[in-house]
This record gives structure tokens, C-alpha cells and sequence, in this order.
């Protein structure tokens, strides 16, 4: 990992917490306190943060602005002088100053997490790769639901999510742990 990573967090948002209350099932039971833990490390040692927000223009979405579901999810709000930046599509790079931020500030390697892996996260990433830069998804710090899929088969949160990490790995990321960067990233202030 480059000296200078940045980490993107993606659409941690209360609509997801909403859905799982109303019945949905989702895969990495441990995924927000992941989440939370690489927010403390990077914050500890003074490492970039991007908050990415989804703000919905669909009618019937729970991503809404004024919607209880737009709100931040509490282990992974941001803090003070963390930026936000709020985007209208699946890319966080569509819209939004994040490509022109990251290369201002020299931010190589981009940690990504948050929900859900096979939306606004994997098209995050592709982008990312795509652009340049080194991303590094972090596979247990990203959730998803089951759905169904295009041939009315019920497909299990976890097939999706493994699925998606595949799809990702080699060309678009390098997929990483939680504890994987972590380690990085004290190496790199060891160093």
C-alpha cells in the first residue's frame, strides 16, 4: 500500500439498517464494526477520509435527502472536517469532486468499503481501477442482500457478495481484510 491512502467509505446510510429491521437479509454480520475499525485507524494516524453519501432522486427510494434512510449510520458517521461528498448515481466518481480531491492530495491507493457491494461499491471500484488508481476493497467491510435474480431465482446475499469480490479481484482491486490494512497501514508508519 502507498504511503499516502485514502479511505472511501460508501453509502453507509440508515436506509440499509431500515431494510434489514424490515426483513431483509444481509450477508457479514461484522461488516459496521469493520467499518468502524478502519475509520479509528485512519483517523488515529491523520489518514484521508471520504465520506460518500447517496442522495436518491427516485421517488420511492429511502435514499432520499429527507428521508430517515439518507441519514449516516452511527459506528461510521463522519467526523468533523471529514468530507462528505454526496452523489445521485451508483459511482461516487460521477458527479462529485472525489477524482479531483484524491489527485490533489495524492492519494494512490484508495480502501473502499461500505454497501452494498454489487451497487454503489462495486461501481465505485471498477472506476477507481479504471482511473488509475489502486484500489483495495475490503471484503468484510461491505454488505449485501438477497435478491432475486433476472430468472426469478432467489440468490443468498453471500453468493452476490463472493461473486462480486470475483468479478473485482486482479483487473478493478486487490480485495483485502479488514485486519490486512490495518497491518498495512501500521507497517507504513513503522516505516
Amino acid at each position: 500500500m502507498s504511503a499516502n491512502p485514502a479511505l472511501i467509505m460508501i453509502d453507509v446510510q440508515m436506509a440499509f439498517v431500515e431494510f434489514e429491521r424490515a426483513g431483509k437479509q444481509r450477508n457479514n454480520p461484522g461488516a459496521l464494526d469493520n467499518m468502524a475499525r478502519l475509520l479509528e485507524t485512519f483517523r488515529r494516524h491523520g489518514m484521508a477520509i471520504f465520506h460518500i453519501r447517496h442522495a436518491s432522486v427516485e421517488k420511492d427510494s429511502a435514499l432520499r435527502p429527507e428521508r430517515s434512510g439518507y441519514q449516516p449510520i452511527p459506528p461510521a458517521a463522519e467526523k468533523a472536517g471529514e468530507p462528505v461528498l454526496v452523489k445521485h448515481v451508483n459511482s461516487a466518481f460521477i458527479g462529485t469532486d472525489l477524482e479531483k480531491l484524491l489527485r490533489k492530495g495524492n492519494h494512490q491507493t484508495l480502501v473502499i468499503a461500505g454497501i452494498t457491494t454489487n451497487h454503489c461499491v462495486e461501481t465505485t471500484t471498477r472506476m477507481a481501477g479504471n482511473l488509475g488508481f489502486e484500489a483495495r476493497l475490503v471484503s468484510d467491510a461491505c454488505y449485501t442482500f438477497d435478491r432475486v435474480g433476472f430468472d426469478g431465482r432467489p440468490e443468498s446475499a453471500e453468493t452476490i457478495h463472493n461473486m462480486t469480490l470475483s468479478n473485482l479481484n486482479g483487473e478493478f482491486a486487490s480485495i483485502v481484510t479488514t485486519d490486512a490494512v490495518i497491518a498495512a497501514v501500521a507497517d507504513n508508519i513503522a516505516a
